[in-house]
């Protein structure tokens, strides 16, 4: 079988931009390139990424790289739906892979896509009130015409089927994995947790949030939140630091007003967006790890808090609970009372604090990324025997 998958959204591995989709295809390709040595991979790269590909060089697999895409903002729709095309047909594939949601227009083909969420359709008023062609017609499109969907979750799944009326036995639900090397509460030492918080300005204990700071993270209940508890509780201001680690997303000025507003400049820390080195430790030394989303699709950080032996708090909507269970406490994130008492209750309690790190790493077991490799592949062959 011959395998095709676009690989374009790998940018630099080795710098941590390995974030959502990036994030997704750089480690179910790593995996299946270690579980199959048998059939074989097309992986596609753009110009951007012709330092990185060595990483990807076996036996069975074959680098291609998109013709003029450095090009691409001259004439984006030829670029991105018919030269891409052209690209793809010229391979003579099975199959190919979209990580990303599209696949080109003129691709004809047998094909699968991965969709990671549908926020954009499920809470338009989270984003920019842009809604360009891709999201109007060409994910639709992508949705519609493929072999095989995958959803990264249940409840993308169930979106999917909501939006855009796909039946569901074209969706096949597989999770995404965690790396156990890298997150792993023993694998930071003393040296590098103190480096850490040094480095980010971290003088006390500290509450964790990773990921993007937009309003679909729902921050500024989570200020609001924290700003109730150390009212509720003075003693917290000189012993606890909230940590919000992520790079700045949509609106990401009002999530500093609110600090500002607050008077939480001493209380807050800001780590802007973090190299992939020093995310586990950070995770790892956090006495609680919140993640208040509004939405998500899969929800990977609360894995990775989880698989570092950190309590978890997370909200119990979208796919938060079912990526969790029972490991973590659920909240509703739009109950700032219900956010903050959550904390409070943690923070007391070391004993419960222990009970869920402990349930968390067990829960984390059940995700790997060799599993979603396993699956995926499975996919794959499903689609070359489709009539």
């Amino acid at each position: 079988m011959r395998i095709g998958i676009d690989c374009r959204t790998i940018l630099n591995p080795q710098a941590g931009e390995k974030t959502g989709i990036a994030h997704y295809t750089y480690y179910l390709v790593k995996s299946l390139l270690k579980l199959n040595r048998l059939d074989e991979f097309v992986l596609f790269f753009d110009h951007r990424a012709k330092n990185i590909v060595k990483e990807f060089l076996e036996p069975n697999t074959t680098i291609r790289f998109f013709t003029y895409s450095e090009y691409k903002k001259y004439l984006p729709f030829f670029y991105s739906h018919i030269l891409t095309a052209s690209n793809i047909d010229r391979e003579k594939l099975d199959v190919y892979h979209s990580p990303a949601n599209i696949v080109p227009l003129r691709y004809s083909g047998k094909f699968c896509v991965t969709i990671h969420d549908l926020a954009i359709y499920q809470r338009p008023d989270l984003f920019p009130s842009r809604q360009g062609f891709s999201i109007k017609y060409i994910v639709p499109r992508s949705i519609k015409s493929a072999q095989k969907i995958i959803a990264v979750s249940e409840s993308t799944k169930n979106d999917v089927e909501k939006y855009f009326n796909i039946a569901p036995e074209k969706i096949k639900v597989i999770h995404e994995g965690v790396d156990y090397v890298k997150f792993n509460p023993d694998i930071a030492s003393a040296e590098t947790l103190s480096g850490v918080r040094q480095k980010y300005g971290i003088d006390r204990d500290y509450v964790l949030f990773v990921g993007t700071l937009e309003p679909r993270k729902n921050l500024i209940r989570l200020l609001e939140a924290y700003y109730k508890l150390l009212g509720n509780r003075p003693e917290y201001n000189k012993k606890y630091q909230l940590v919000l680690a992520g790079g700045k997303g949509w609106l990401y000025d009002e999530i500093f007003e609110e600090v500002e507003n607050r008077g939480l400049k001493n209380s807050v820390v800001f780590t802007d967006y973090l190299p992939a080195e020093d995310l586990p430790a950070l995770y790892s030394n956090a006495k609680v790890f919140i993640y208040p989303s509004i939405y998500e699709g899969f929800g990977l950080p609360v894995l990775e808090a989880m698989s570092c032996g950190v309590p978890v708090i997370t909200s119990n909507v979208s796919s938060m609970p079912e990526i969790a269970g029972n490991a973590a406490v659920l909240v509703d994130p739009l109950d700032i009372d219900g956010i903050a008492s959550s904390l409070e209750k943690l923070l007391d309690n070391e004993e419960m604090r222990k009970e869920y790190g402990l349930a968390g790493r067990r829960r984390a077991e059940n995700f790997s990324w060799e599993k979603c490799a396993q699956e995926t592949m499975k996919l794959y062959k499903e689609i070359t025997n489709l009539q």
